[in-house]
């Protein structure tokens, strides 16, 4: 069945890839953006809303899916601070390259700050969304507690990505002589996450070097 949604190049296979796969597979992607943050809701969402209004997806089941995968895959996080603890689930995630550690911390510092509300806010805040979870199972915050904060946070964001994309989607015959340039904006917005991610490694592996030898002399 050739697809209809209008898309070519890379979008075009996205776009394959997610008509394929149906609601629940944009489930497994939100999964999947819980525990390795460097694929974005900000782009699965949206572009699965938009593709909805072809009729290819439900946007109802969009949602459902959506947010069950947030839950389970924060539930997972929340599970890993919960048996090893805050520093050791920083050094085991930092160590895979695929989460800063300064997020990590970040968003540890943020809850020992803010409290328990952090992981209902913090599920609409990028680079702390996932990460959140750890310090709230290091604290052993109350699972109950946990996952309503969590689902309501991650359902109101999942809400705001899809009307997003579907709102787009009912404009697709104006938009459609501009999908074709959509390729460009997506090379773009790799070799800028690409590079972003380079520097913050360079910049976090100097702060190493230059704490070593002071650690050493004390």
């Amino acid at each position: 069945m050739t697809a209809d949604h209008g898309f070519t190049g890379l979008t075009g296979f996205a776009a394959d890839i997610l008509t394929a796969l149906g609601d629940v597979g944009v489930g497994v992607l939100v999964f999947l953006e819980v525990l390795v943050p460097p694929i974005p809701s900000e782009v699965i969402l949206p572009f699965a809303g938009y593709l909805s209004q072809s009729g290819q997806l439900h946007l109802g089941w969009l949602f459902f899916w959506s947010t069950l995968a947030s839950w389970l895959g924060a539930l997972l996080l929340y599970a890993l601070g919960a048996a090893i603890g805050m520093q050791r689930a920083v050094r085991l995630l930092a160590g895979t390259r695929l989460v800063s550690r300064s997020d990590l911390e970040r968003g540890a510092d943020w809850f020992a700050r803010r409290g328990g509300w952090t992981v209902l806010v913090g599920r609409m805040v990028p680079g702390v969304r996932s990460l959140i979870s750890i310090p709230a199972g290091a604290s052993r915050m109350g699972i109950v507690r946990f996952s309503v904060y969590t689902i309501i946070g991650s359902g109101l964001w999942n809400a705001l990505l899809l009307g997003v994309g579907a709102a787009l989607g009912t404009q697709h015959e104006q938009l459609e002589h501009y999908l074709g340039y959509l390729d460009y904006v997506v090379y773009a917005a790799i070799a800028v996450a690409l590079v972003v991610l380079v520097v913050r490694r360079v910049r976090e592996s100097a702060g190493v070097r230059r704490q070593t030898p002071d650690s050493g002399e004390s």
